[in-house]
């Protein structure tokens, strides 16, 4: 009897068939019309790598600088798009909307001007938006809401105006939402706390108006949160004793705000709470010793308040250190 051919022969020639059907693939014709849209409206900064007639490369050329393409079936499509330091001036390209298998799209740190257009919801396989440090203006469009695979959403150092739109808690996957240093204003939609996976949010330097009371009014919200950013907007208002059901919270972030009342005890039973910050704020009372005894509190900002002038800090603690220049 004949004996079979080894394994590892097989396997190198699936390899090999495979290889060849790859560098024989085309890419769809929609990508291909996309892209080169794209390299019209982008410019000489980046199109001088983008050579070549097929984006996802060829047997002459190999993929266009920033795009990268995954098989399927017998084309090719650009599943990730990152040009992204490299002085970008103009309008966001319309064009990347129509690459529907993008799952990662990065254009930070350019300088991207006018509105992100609503057509951005057909990008339905997205995971990573990345549009951070433009001059990206209007409002945040609604149909982001529509990226139901969204995990990481960074629109921050931009010029957003008008209201955080509530459709982002549609995002059954996002972990990580970036929204600050924009112009946001109205009160932050309580909707974001039904975002289960949801663990970084930050908001800070807007000119947000409310109450904390309001975000997490709904019973069981923000449950993964771990890092709360809120600083340098309008915020009014106490801080309600419920926050401490946040038990995940690491890093609690209020200061410059307009916000009053005492500082509940409650906020020191957060098992993994490490930084608080509470300055610049009209926070009247004292700080409760379970702060002083918790075992991860390292840094608590609460100058710049109405404390009572008693205030100062109590014992030693092997982390903590307390920042109130005020009261030294």
């Amino acid at each position: 009897m004949g004996s079979s051919p080894p394994w590892n022969l097989i396997s190198s020639l699936l390899s090999f068939f495979l290889l060849l059907t790859i560098v024989h693939s085309k890419t769809v014709k929609r990508d291909v019309k996309a892209l080169n849209e794209i390299k019209a409206s982008l410019g000489w900064r980046v199109v001088y790598q983008w050579v070549g007639d097929d984006p996802c490369g060829d047997g002459d050329h190999p993929p266009w600088s920033g795009v990268t393409c995954s098989q399927q079936g017998d084309y090719r499509v650009v599943t990730e798009l990152e040009v992204y330091s490299v002085s970008i001036v103009g309008p966001f390209p319309v064009a990347v909307t129509n690459l529907l298998d993008l799952t990662r799209l990065d254009l930070h740190n350019n300088k991207l001007t006018g509105a992100i257009p609503p057509q951005i919801g057909k990008l339905r396989h997205l995971r990573i938006l990345n549009l951070r440090w433009n001059k990206l203006q209007d409002v945040i469009p609604p149909e982001i809401g529509e990226l139901k695979k969204l995990t990481h959403l960074y629109l921050s150092f931009n010029s957003f105006k008008g209201e955080i739109p509530k459709e982002l808690a549609n995002l059954p996957e996002l972990r990580y939402l970036y929204l600050h240093e924009n112009r946001l204003t109205g009160k932050i939609p309580p909707e974001l706390g039904t975002i289960r996976n949801l663990r970084y949010l930050d908001l800070g330097n807007n000119h947000l108006i409310g109450t904390i009371r309001e975000l997490i009014s709904r019973e069981g919200c923000f449950p993964s949160l771990r890092n709360l950013y809120l600083n340098n907007n309008q915020l009014s208002g106490g801080i309600p004793a419920q926050l401490a059901n946040l038990t995940n919270l690491e890093i609690l972030y209020l200061s410059h705000n307009k916000m009053s009342g005492a500082i509940p005890s409650d906020l020191a039973r957060i098992p993994k709470l490490t930084y608080l910050y509470l300055d610049h704020n009209f926070f009247t009372g004292g700080i409760a010793d379970a702060f002083y005894k918790h075992p991860f509190l390292k840094e608590l900002y609460i100058e710049r308040n109405q404390f009572r002038p008693s205030v100062k800090p109590k014992g030693t603690h092997k982390v903590l250190e307390v920042f109130d220049a005020e009261l030294f």
